[in-house]
């Protein structure tokens, strides 16, 4: 996802729609449920190792890990978002939540700019989570982590991208290099070692293709070019983190296309495999002849990523524009990453899957797929994408306040969901401290991020990081008094802008429930927002308090956010409850 929160499309191979063959060819292969025994609910005792294609305990039992992403460590927040959230939710207010929901495990993104000495957490609400006040982004993991743990969930920490700057083909760039990513890996390896809460390392996040063949630039797997084979380099980096904590699973992701790194030829009079090219990620079909091979028995989890239309609008993927759809989506799962799992070869964990459901097709798919992923202890485990309401083209479990459940997933998720109980060992963490322990100066109280999700390209262009702020002050508004506000532009490129509104009731009475009007130039037109329930008629933008914060009291500031499709601007005619400020 770019920094503007909005719905990208995710690349992928053009490769027509010649699937209906597969419907009739799904695989008969059965299942493997030779398992010494199953945990009772929860995550297990101890650290995990694997088994043929389950995860197991300490003690052998099975565990399957159902949790979810909760991202914004990789971007330039260097934080975890929604912590700009307000009342009543706090950080831990939503793990408690993600608990309570069933969700017991969470994949958290991470980039190594966060681990960087002097890196500052930033757009966090100092009124709802004063105890993260100064804090740098390593030590609020650590309380993630201390906290997840008491509540019996596990973390698997995700290298979402080489930087903060945006997604990469390749799992290292000009300015950061594998080196770094390896010695990234074990600083958080030894840091929590000893703390079985943290159960594994997702290696890189959607390896995958660029540029077209034989030209191509991206990741491929097996082509044996070592500076582009991901399944090569998941071996060394994997190894290296095994030898800094060799209790770690190690989740290896797939690559988007089968041959040497670039997307297939559709000019060419070659003929392309219809089954060629998957999700970024999401193709592991390479990894039957060429597996990933660690020094580390027991380790190893294959983890694809797996989308519905909305991610890449308006047909996702060729198999979903099949005939015999959804009933061929089995045979495509075999094909790219179930046979792992029902040849008994390694588990599968599906590292990201999720959907706005606007899309009739998507609630089609997504049942498919957690009926495929099967039920109980035995079944595939899975971390859903996401928590996080702001991510564009998938929406979260959660609405833009952080708070209200999205039904209609939960709906089709939830009975597969095995609750966490009791409790990791939640130790203080040991060792690899030196990068970003060192607190920072507190971060100013602020509820819009400044950078967002991961897993598209575009905008290509840098956005710009300097705010303009043009405050705007006056009396009157709807709280008995006069109002004044101060609007800012937190972010912006190339076709949109991120801003930031703070409206105070400057009146000597709450304005219940409050109102927030303004005027943008013809052609801005929302995107998204938070903090508020927003509408637009043309040129005229409402935000209405939400459900959550209805008052506004005297002397108190709204904080509202949002995304815009345009160029860069400034509103007029601010109203509080229908009072002018100027």
């Amino acid at each position: 996802m770019t920094t503007s929160r909005s719905s990208r499309v995710r690349r992928f191979a053009a490769l027509g729609s010649a699937l209906a063959l597969l419907a009739g060819v799904a695989c008969a292969m059965l299942l493997n449920t030779t398992v010494a025994s199953a945990a009772s609910g929860g995550t297990g005792t101890g650290y995990l190792h694997t088994s043929g294609n389950k995860i197991v305990d300490s003690t052998g039992a099975t565990v399957r890990l159902t949790g979810l992403n909760w991202f914004g460590m990789e971007t330039d927040n260097h934080t975890f978002h929604g912590l700009w959230a307000g009342k009543p939710v706090t950080w831990t207010q939503q793990i408690d939540h993600m608990a309570s929901l069933g969700f017991n495990t969470i994949r958290v993104p991470y980039t190594g700019d966060s681990l960087r000495s002097g890196a500052a957490a930033t757009s966090i609400n100092t009124d709802t989570n004063p105890d993260l006040i100064g804090l740098s982004p390593l030590q609020i993991l650590d309380k993630v982590v201390t906290y997840a743990g008491q509540k019996g969930m596990r973390i698997i920490l995700d290298r979402h991208r080489p930087s903060s700057a945006g997604q990469t083909a390749l799992w290292y760039t000009s300015s950061v290099s594998e080196a770094s990513e390896i010695s990234d890996w074990q600083l958080l390896a030894q840091r929590y070692a000893g703390n079985t809460t943290v159960i594994g390392a997702d290696l890189f996040n959607e390896p995958h293709a660029e540029g077209t063949e034989p030209q191509g630039t991206g990741a491929c797997w097996g082509c044996g070019d070592t500076t582009k084979d991901w399944r090569l380099a998941a071996q060394r980096i994997g190894n290296a983190v095994l030898a800094a904590n060799s209790n770690w699973l190690i989740f290896v992701e797939g690559v988007s296309c089968d041959g040497g790194g670039g997307t297939p030829n559709i000019w060419d009079s070659i003929p392309d495999d219809p089954m060629g090219c998957d999700w970024w990620g999401g193709n592991l079909a390479q990894a039957l002849n060429n597996p990933v091979q660690l020094n580390v028995a027991n380790r190893l989890v294959y983890s694809p990523h797996e989308y519905g239309v909305s991610v890449n609008p308006p047909d996702g993927q060729p198999w979903f524009k099949d005939a015999t759809f959804p009933n061929n989506l089995p045979a495509v799962w075999d094909h790219f990453w179930g046979y792992i799992f029902k040849q008994n070869i390694a588990p599968i964990m599906v590292g990201e899957f999720g959907s706005t459901l606007q899309d009739p097709r998507d609630t089609k798919w997504m049942t498919a797929l957690m009926a495929y992923m099967g039920t109980g202890v035995n079944g595939m485990s899975f971390t859903f994408w996401s928590w996080n309401p702001d991510s564009g083209d998938t929406g979260g479990i959660v609405g833009d306040d952080w708070n209200t459940v999205n039904q209609a997933k939960m709906n089709i998720i939830g009975s597969y969901l095995i609750p966490p109980v009791g409790g990791g060992t939640g130790s203080t963490p040991t060792g690899g401290g030196t990068i970003g322990d060192t607190p920072t100066g507190s971060p100013s109280r602020t509820t819009s991020p400044t950078s967002s999700p991961t897993r598209t390209t575009s905008p290509t262009s840098s956005p710009t990081t300097s705010p303009t702020t043009s405050p705007t002050t006056s009396p009157t508004a709807g709280g008995g008094g006069g109002c004044t506000g101060v609007y800012t532009i937190t972010n912006s490129w190339p076709g949109g802008f991120q801003a930031d509104l703070k409206v105070t009731n400057e009146g000597t009475s709450a304005a219940n429930p409050w109102t927030v009007t303004w005027t943008f130039p013809s052609g801005v037109t929302l995107n998204s927002g938070w903090n508020g329930t927003f509408s637009v008629s043309g040129t005229n933008w409402t935000v209405n308090a939400p459900t959550w914060a209805t008052s506004l009291a005297a002397g108190a500031t709204i904080d509202i956010g949002f995304t815009a499709n345009g160029s860069s601007s400034t509103p007029s005619g601010l109203k509080l409850n229908g009072a002018t400020c100027s």
